[in-house]
């Protein structure tokens, strides 16, 4: 009696957090037996090792890990998570809304790799995550697309134009602009719903975006 498991997912700075609350309102308004969980965890244990990674104390920029090692730390935060917080709940017929998930993985570890290696790590990925570990897959992913420019004024915004507050994803645009690429390919190959949240160098409002978001889902 499985639930379901909705992910939003996206680039740093493109509203996941804020679109994740709204479609929980909107669920639980509709009265629909749902909850809310982000990724990665960073109220629990589990996610040393991501806090390390983001932190660089494994080396100062993200390729300084490879995408196998990085996938690990956050296969294991999520796993943890499924294990201590939501999976009785999802195992129920509960829906869970996630602010990011292996979908992340996907994202962020491909665009260390040449393309032609996308699909074989792809393949990986999901077997590690889903078939290995034992957790679920997404029933739903909407990716906020974002362009990685929009991306860092928002970050900008957040920290106050405070570059010492950004960790070593979201300081190097570089690496965005590959992980932005990376994430048109996943969204495409794997079937995501795509919800342009930018548009002439801005954002869109964020009522405009869940409009777009609310339409997915029913």
């Amino acid at each position: 009696m499985n639930g379901k498991l909705i992910v939003i997912e996206g680039l740093d700075g493109s509203g996941k957090n804020t679109q994740a609350e709204k479609l929980f309102t909107y669920l639980k308004d509709a009265g629909k037996n749902v909850r809310k969980v982000s990724f990665p965890n960073y109220s629990s244990q589990s996610s040393a090792l991501v806090n390390m990674y983001l932190a660089g104390e494994f080396g100062s920029t993200a390729d300084s890990v490879n995408p196998y090692a990085a996938s690990s730390f956050y296969a294991v935060d999520r796993y943890a998570s499924y294990k201590t917080t939501w999976g009785d709940f999802y195992n129920e017929g509960g829906i869970i809304i996630a602010d990011r998930y292996t979908t992340s993985n996907a994202i962020h570890q491909c665009s260390k790799l040449p393309k032609r290696k996308w699909s074989s790590f792809l393949e990986w990925l999901f077997e590690y995550e889903y078939k290995y570990m034992g957790i679920p897959e997404p029933d739903c992913v909407i990716y906020l697309k974002v362009s990685p420019e929009v991306s860092q004024k928002l970050l900008a915004k957040r920290y106050s134009n405070d570059e010492n507050k950004k960790d070593i994803h979201e300081r190097d645009l570089d690496y965005l602009h590959r992980s932005s690429n990376a994430a048109d390919y996943c969204a495409d190959r794997l079937g995501w719903n795509v919800v342009e949240c930018s548009a002439d160098g801005e954002m869109r409002s964020v009522e405009d975006i869940f409009a777009d978001i609310a339409a997915i889902i029913s």
